[in-house]
C-alpha cells in the first residue's frame, strides 16, 4: 500500500509539473461588432499595432473593444489601456500576447517593467506628461480570453498592472510566467477563470485605488518561486482558488494587515506555511478562511509576530475554519482578538469545490440582435425585434449599441443576452416612457422568469431618471441563473454615446441637473424576489434615482453575490426582506455627500441564514452629515458577518458599524473578524468603571441637540469651548453654572480651538489658505499670521491629537507657527495647512482633519491616534513643537486621545478606552453616543469633557488633567 502511495504521488507530481493542457477559448466564434476594432497578429512586433488600435477605440468612441484573432502577438514594450477599453479574444483558440526571451528592458528583476499597463488617462503627449495610473474613476476596461507567455531572461516582467475600478476584471486567461517578477503587480475589482503558472508571484498587490475589495474566482496557482499572492490591504477575496507546488499560498507582507476571505480553496503541496501575517493584535487584520482542503501542507498557517504555527493534522485534511482578529461571541458581548483552527484528518482529497459560474451556451448558437432588426443606435424603437429575438432564440449577442426600448423585456426560462462592454451596449428606457408613469405596481425593463436559468453578461441596463414605476431587472431566475458584468446605468460613471459621461449634479449637489429627473424615485435597480435566486458577479448599481441598489426579498432560493458595488442611493444601498440561504462577498457600499447622507447602506429584515464577508461600507470624504449604522438588523437570525471593514476620510463616519434593532444593541467597532447573529442577544453587565473614574462617578450628559460637535479645548477656568463646524458655531459650557452658551455664529467655517493663558480662543478655520484667529472674550476678531517656527520652550504649544492617516510630515516638519495674542500659546503648521492641500477637493491638514487639539509640553511625551490604522502613538515633543520619534502606544485608535495627570491615557474609539502609562488596558468607560473628543476640565481639571457627535457629555475622574 505505501509503495502504491509512493507510485501515485511521483505520478501526480509528474503531472503537475508539465505543461498544462491548453485552455478552451471562452468566445469561440469571431464576434460582429461595427463599433468594434479588430487585430490579427503579424507574424513579426505586434507592439505597434495593439497600441494603434487602442488608440484608435479612443479617438473614436473613447470606449469600447478590441478583438484579437487567435494567434501570437509578440510585444517589445509596455501597451497601454486607455479607460474604458477592452482588449478581448474571439475565435476557436485564445490569443496570446508573448514577451520574447531576453526582450530589452525587460531583464532587471530589481526594475520592474509591465507589459500590459491599465491608465487613468490617456495624455495628449506622452512624451511631455506621464501616462498614469489607473484609478477609483477608471471604469469598464478589461483583457479577456487571452493569454500572456512570458519567455525566459524577461526576471523584471510584469504581466498586467491593474489599479482600476468597477467593471474593470481579467477573465478566461492563462499566464505563463517563466522567471518574470509577477502576472500582476497591483490589482482590483475581478479576475474571473485565470490560471498562473511560474514566476516570482503570481499576484504582488496593495490597496486597490478606489481602496475597495480585490475578488478573485475560480483561480489556480502553480509553481511560483515565493508566494503565489503577496499582499497588503487588498481586501483580498478568493473563491474558489487552487495552490499547488508553491512555498505559500498568500503571505500578508510584513507590517501590513488585510481583510483576507478565502472559501472552498484547494491545496496541494505547499512546501512552507500556507498562509503567512502578522500584526496579530492589529485590529485591521481580519483573517478568515472556510472551508479549505488540503494535501501535503505541513504548516496551514504560521503568525510572523508571535511565532505561531498551525500545524497539519494529517497528510490529507479538511480546515472547517481558519479565523483571526477581533472576534465578537455574539450580538451584546465583548469582542477579544482569538485565532481559531477547526481541522480535521481526511480519507482523501475530494474533488474540487464545482463553480457556481453558469457557462455560456456554445458559440455556434449566438445570434447577432443585428441581424434579427435591432440597431442599436440609440434612436430606433428596438422593442420589437428584441422581443422577437428573445421569443424565437436561446442567445443573444447584442454589439455595442445603444438599445432603445419602450416595454418590458421578458425573457424565456432559458435565455441568455451576452454584450462584451455594460458602459458600450446598453439597454435604454427613455425618460417619460408611458408605460412606466404615475402610481402603482413595479414595471420591468427586464424580467427573468421564475425558476429560469438564464445569463446577463457584459450590458448596462438605463432605467432613466423619469420613470416613476420602472426596475431595471427583476430577477425570479433560480439558483442556477446568473448575472455577471451588468452595470445599472444612471449617477456616476454613466456613459453617453459619445463615450463621455452624464453630470449626475445640479450645481450645489442637491439633485440631478435636469429637474425633471428626481433622484429615489423609481423601485430598485436589482430586485431579486419571488423565489429568484443565483450567482450574482461584478455588478455596478449607483443610480440616484433608485429606491435601492440591490433588493432581496421573498426567497429562499440560494443566491451568491460577487464584488458587488451598490453606491450613492438617498435611503438604501442593499435590502434584504425576508430572505434566506444568501451569500454576499466583497460587498462595497459608499455614500455621496449630495445624495446619500441618510442613507443606510445594508438593511437586514426577517431573514435568516444570511452571509456577508469582506464587507466595505464607506462614506466620501467631504461627507458632513453623521449616520448612525452601516447594518441594521430586525427580526432576523442566523446572519454571519466575516470581515467587517467601514469607514470614513471624513469627519462624519457611521457611529456604529451594526445596529440590533430587535434587541436594540449597537456595535461600535469598524473593524472586526467576526460576529454571528443567532437571534438571540448577549446581556452582560455593564463593564466596571476603570479605576480612574471618581468613586461613584457616571457618564453624565451635558447638553444635546447638536448636529456634530468637535474642535474643543479647556481655558484656564476649566470651560470647555467647541465647535459645531457645520452650523458654523462656536460654544462654551460653563462648569459653575452648568450651562451651555454660544460664543460666535459670525467666524468662518470654524474648525478647532486652541486657547492662550490669557483664556482667549485660537480658531483654525476652514475657509481660505492657513486662516487661524483669535476671539476674546469680548467678541473682538483678529486675523494671525504665520511666522516662523520657533523655540516654544515655556509655551504651550497646541498640535492635533488625531488624524484619518497620521500626516507625520506635518507633525514632524512644521512650516510655519501661529502665535498667540499674549505671546503664550504656539500652534505649528504643516505646509499642506497653509496652502490648504486637498484630497478630493477637501483640505485634508492634520490642524483641519483632527477632531481636536491637545497640550504639549517640550520635552515631554504627546499622543496621537490613528483612525484609518485604528492605532495610537506615542510621540516626543521637541523645542519648536515639533514631533518626532514616534513609537506604538496601542492597538487601538480612534477620534480623539488625552491623558491625566497620572499619565493615563484615554482613547475615544466607539468607547472610551484607558490604558495606563506602559500601555496597558485597565478599562472601557461606554458613552450613550459615540465619543470623537475629550479634554480634561472643570474647576479643577478633574472632569472629562466628552463631545460625543450631537451631545456633550462628562464624567468625575479620580485624577487631574495634564
Amino acid at each position: 500500500m505505501q509503495r502504491q502511495w509512493i507510485l501515485f504521488s511521483l505520478l501526480w507530481l509528474s503531472c503537475a509539473s508539465a505543461a498544462p493542457a491548453s485552455p478552451a477559448s471562452f468566445y469561440t466564434q469571431r464576434l460582429d461588432d461595427p463599433k468594434a476594432t479588430y487585430v490579427s497578429p503579424s507574424g513579426g512586433d505586434d507592439t505597434a499595432a495593439l497600441q494603434q488600435a487602442v488608440n484608435r477605440v479612443q479617438e473614436t468612441t473613447r470606449q469600447g473593444i478590441v478583438m484579437l484573432a487567435p494567434g501570437r502577438y509578440r510585444i517589445s514594450d509596455t501597451v497601454y489601456i486607455w479607460p474604458g477599453i477592452r482588449l478581448i479574444g474571439c475565435g476557436p483558440e485564445r490569443p496570446v500576447i508573448v514577451l520574447p526571451a531576453k526582450t530589452p528592458g525587460f531583464g532587471d528583476a530589481a526594475k520592474e517593467k509591465v507589459m500590459v499597463f491599465f491608465a487613468g488617462r490617456r495624455p495628449q503627449n506622452p512624451q511631455t506628461y506621464s501616462i498614469p495610473d489607473a484609478n477609483p474613476g477608471t471604469f469598464y476596461s478589461a483583457l479577456a480570453n487571452i493569454d500572456f507567455d512570458i519567455e525566459d531572461g524577461n526576471p523584471g516582467a510584469v504581466g498586467v498592472r491593474a489599479r482600476y475600478a468597477q467593471h474593470c476584471f481579467l477573465a478566461h486567461m492563462d499566464f505563463h510566467l517563466g522567471d518574470a517578477l509577477a502576472g500582476i503587480h497591483e490589482g482590483g475589482n475581478v479576475v474571473e477563470d485565470v490560471r498562473f503558472f511560474g514566476g516570482t508571484h503570481a499576484i504582488w498587490t496593495s490597496k486597490p485605488s478606489p481602496g475597495w475589495q480585490f475578488t478573485l474566482v475560480d483561480c489556480s496557482f502553480a509553481g511560483q518561486r515565493k508566494a503565489a499572492i503577496l499582499e497588503h490591504e487588498a481586501g483580498l477575496t478568493l473563491i474558489r482558488p487552487q495552490f499547488r507546488q508553491v512555498p505559500t499560498a498568500v503571505e500578508i507582507e510584513t507590517n501590513g494587515v488585510d481583510e483576507l476571505w478565502v472559501k472552498d480553496a484547494r491545496l496541494e503541496n505547499i512546501s512552507g506555511p500556507a498562509f503567512v501575517f502578522g500584526m496579530e493584535e492589529s485590529l485591521r487584520n481580519e483573517i478568515n478562511l472556510e472551508g479549505i482542503t488540503c494535501r501535503d501542507v505541513p504548516v496551514f498557517a504560521a503568525l510572523r509576530d508571535s511565532g505561531k504555527h498551525f500545524a497539519a493534522p494529517a497528510e490529507i485534511y479538511a480546515v472547517k475554519t481558519f479565523s483571526h482578529g477581533l472576534r465578537y461571541a455574539g450580538i451584546g458581548a465583548m469582542p477579544e482578538i482569538e485565532t481559531e483552527f477547526d481541522a480535521a484528518p481526511l480519507p482523501a482529497m475530494p474533488l474540487p469545490a464545482a463553480s457556481d459560474l453558469a457557462p455560456l451556451p456554445t458559440g455556434d448558437t449566438w445570434v447577432n440582435a443585428h441581424d434579427l432588426g435591432a440597431k442599436g443606435d440609440g434612436q430606433t424603437d428596438d422593442t420589437a425585434a428584441l422581443q422577437k429575438a428573445i421569443a424565437n432564440h436561446q442567445a443573444i449577442y447584442l454589439p455595442a449599441g445603444f438599445y432603445i426600448v419602450h416595454d418590458t423585456l421578458k425573457l424565456r426560462t432559458d435565455t441568455v443576452l451576452i454584450g462584451l462592454h455594460p458602459g458600450a451596449t446598453q439597454i435604454i428606457l427613455p425618460d417619460g416612457t408611458p408605460a412606466y408613469q404615475g402610481t402603482g405596481a413595479s414595471k420591468a425593463l427586464l424580467e427573468a422568469l421564475k425558476g429560469g436559468t438564464n445569463i446577463v453578461i457584459g450590458v448596462g441596463l438605463y432605467t432613466g431618471g423619469n420613470n416613476p414605476r420602472a426596475v431595471a431587472a427583476l430577477w425570479k431566475a433560480g439558483a442556477r441563473s446568473m448575472m455577471n458584468d451588468v452595470r445599472f446605468l444612471g449617477g456616476h460613471g454613466t456613459p453617453r454615446p459619445d463615450g463621455s459621461r452624464e453630470n449626475p449634479y445640479n450645481d450645489n449637489h442637491t439633485a440631478d441637473p435636469n429637474p425633471n429627473r428626481h433622484w429615489d424615485s423609481q423601485y430598485p435597480s436589482l430586485w431579486v424576489t419571488d423565489g429568484g435566486g443565483g450567482t450574482f458577479l461584478d455588478i455596478w448599481t449607483p443610480s440616484t434615482f433608485a429606491r435601492a441598489g440591490m433588493v432581496v426579498s421573498d426567497t429562499t432560493t440560494e443566491g451568491r453575490a460577487y464584488q458587488i458595488s451598490s453606491e450613492h442611493h438617498v435611503c438604501n444601498e442593499v435590502e434584504v426582506r425576508n430572505a434566506a440561504h444568501w451569500r454576499f462577498y466583497a460587498l462595497q457600499t459608499e455614500e455621496e455627500r449630495g445624495e446619500s447622507g441618510f442613507a443606510l447602506p445594508v438593511e437586514i429584515d426577517s431573514s435568516h441564514d444570511i452571509t456577508f464577508a469582506n464587507f466595505h461600507s464607506y462614506r466620501v470624504i467631504s461627507s458632513y452629515q453623521p449616520f448612525p449604522w452601516a447594518v441594521k438588523i430586525s427580526n432576523s437570525r442566523d446572519i454571519r458577518f466575516r470581515n467587517f471593514h467601514c469607514d470614513s476620510n471624513s469627519k462624519a463616519s457611521f457611529d456604529s458599524s451594526i445596529y440590533d434593532q430587535s434587541h436594540d444593541i449597537e456595535i461600535r467597532e469598524h473593524e472586526f473578524a467576526s460576529l454571528d447573529v443567532s437571534g438571540q442577544a448577549v446581556r452582560r453587565e455593564p463593564p466596571a468603571p476603570p479605576p480612574t473614574v471618581a468613586p461613584g462617578a457616571k457618564v453624565e450628559k451635558l447638553a444635546g441637540g447638536f448636529f456634530n460637535i468637535s474642535g474643543g479645548a479647556v481655558d484656564s477656568q476649566g470651560d470647555f469651548y467647541f465647535v459645531d463646524a457645520h452650523r458654523q458655531r462656536i460654544y462654551r459650557w460653563d462648569s459653575s453654572s452648568r450651562q451651555s452658551f454660544t460664543v460666535s455664529t459670525n467666524l468662518p467655517e470654524p474648525v478647532n480651538l486652541a486657547v492662550d493663558r490669557a483664556g482667549d480662543l485660537m480658531v483654525i478655520s476652514y475657509a481660505g489658505d492657513g486662516v487661524v484667529y483669535s476671539l476674546t472674550a469680548n467678541g473682538n476678531v483678529k486675523p494671525l499670521k504665520p511666522q516662523p517656527v520657533s523655540d516654544a520652550t515655556g509655551k504651550d504649544v497646541w498640535l492635533p491629537v488625531s488624524d484619518w492617516h497620521l500626516s507625520r510630515g506635518a507633525l514632524s516638519h512644521p512650516a510655519a507657527q501661529f502665535l498667540s495674542p499674549d505671546g503664550t500659546t504656539s500652534l505649528p503648521a504643516g505646509e499642506d495647512f497653509l496652502n490648504s492641500a486637498t484630497s478630493w477637493n477637501v483640505k485634508s491638514s492634520p490642524l483641519i482633519r483632527s477632531f481636536g487639539l491637545g497640550r504639549a509640553t517640550p520635552g515631554a511625551p504627546f499622543y496621537v491616534t490613528d483612525e484609518s490604522e485604528l492605532r495610537t502613538w506615542k510621540a516626543d515633543v521637541n523645542p519648536d513643537g515639533s514631533l518626532t520619534n514616534f513609537r506604538l502606544f496601542a492597538e487601538q485608535g480612534g477620534e480623539g486621545v488625552t491623558t491625566d495627570s497620572r499619565d493615563n491615557v484615554y482613547i475615544a474609539a466607539g468607547q472610551i478606552f484607558v490604558y495606563d502609562s506602559a500601555g496597558k488596558p485597565i478599562g472601557t468607560i461606554e458613552v450613550p453616543e459615540r465619543p470623537v473628543q475629550l479634554a480634561f476640565g472643570g474647576a479643577d481639571q478633574k472632569t472629562l469633557f466628552i463631545a460625543a457627535r450631537t451631545s456633550l457629555y462628562a464624567v468625575r475622574m479620580k485624577y487631574s488633567g495634564k
